[in-house]
């Protein structure tokens, strides 16, 4: 049996060898996805950002244990800053962790981000498609929590939780990063802290001020957690199964659904354009126009036109 059935069929030692297949992007790793795509599309994705300290990992467990309680199935892919083995992101909580990993019904995943911007690592999406052609439910994406730019989860999500907490001073920060424009929930985590009732207050009073849905459209709730005591994550679960009939019923999954087609296709079309066009670049141009920009006699973009105009075929 091929490791393709083997993934459909839910085996984890089958799924986690897919997974290091699908991170080192290779010809073979492609040829797999496309023999798992028709078999995706069934998980509810959901992401979980904020700024750092703020309690993602500990919120992240607390919410897969509580859905492996009701029953379901449950991945989570952790975007790590540097390596998938230091310690950051979801694993950083290695001992609570294991107890979930022991779960049958429960896969981890933890990936490097490896320097690339907006929270995730550039093989996050394709991972989240093993995960769920394996048959897992419920998807958790955790970012790298940079604070700033981690907007590329809406991409990636069906639901996008925005997870606060008091002292951050982040709730303005917010608006700035572009998070409060992509929270289909907001959470603000330990809640028993001073300052939790003002954060939800200042959000609640942002959300009055935005454009956000009225009527029959969703409006974000804002809730209150305290994810180490794991107080408030029924409710949290219940904002998120909401969300998700919300998206069934109003036929805006099926828009977010193809957003993300698209913008999957820009990002692999860029990508293999870009490795046709480095495959054909003679090394000795490559190398002086590179000496050219480190010496400011070219900028990029007019060294990137050069190129183009040096192979008549990648012109426009």
């Amino acid at each position: 049996m091929d490791l393709v059935q083997q993934v459909l069929m839910g085996n984890r030692r089958a799924t986690a060898r897919m997974l290091s297949l699908v991170e080192s992007n290779s010809p073979q790793a492609r040829q797999a996805l496309a023999a798992l795509y028709p078999h995706t599309g069934r998980a509810h994705i959901v992401g979980i950002t904020g700024p750092p300290g703020s309690g993602k990992s500990t919120l992240a467990f607390a919410a897969a244990k509580a859905l492996r309680a009701g029953g379901q199935t449950v991945g989570i892919v952790a975007v790590d800053p540097s390596s998938p083995f230091s310690g950051g992101a979801l694993l950083g909580d290695r001992i609570r962790m294991q107890e979930l990993s022991r779960d049958e019904g429960v896969f981890i995943r933890s990936m490097a981000s490896r320097g690339h911007y907006g929270g995730l690592a550039l093989a996050t999406g394709d991972a989240v498609k093993v995960l769920d052609a394996s048959g897992l439910q419920v998807i958790l994406v955790e970012t790298v929590g940079a604070g700033q730019g981690e907007v590329e989860i809406a991409r990636q999500a069906h639901t996008t939780i925005v997870v606060e907490a008091p002292g951050l001073g982040d709730e303005i920060q917010a608006i700035k990063a572009g998070l409060f424009e992509i929270a289909d929930i907001f959470v603000v985590n330990k809640a028993d802290r001073v300052g939790a009732d003002a954060a939800v207050a200042a959000l609640k009073s942002m959300l009055s001020l935005s454009d956000a849905p009225t009527g029959d459209g969703w409006k974000p709730p804002v809730l209150k957690t305290v994810a180490t005591r794991e107080e408030g994550i029924s409710a949290l679960l219940d904002a998120m199964t909401a969300h998700w009939a919300y998206l069934q019923g109003s036929g805006e999954r099926q828009l977010r659904d193809r957003r993300r087609g698209e913008e999957e296709l820009r990002r692999a079309l860029g990508a293999e354009l870009l490795q046709r066009t480095l495959v054909r670049v003679d090394a000795q141009l490559w190398e002086g126009l590179l000496e050219e920009i480190a010496q400011r006699q070219i900028d990029p973009h007019a060294a990137a036109e050069r190129l183009l105009e040096s192979y008549p075929m990648l012109e426009r």
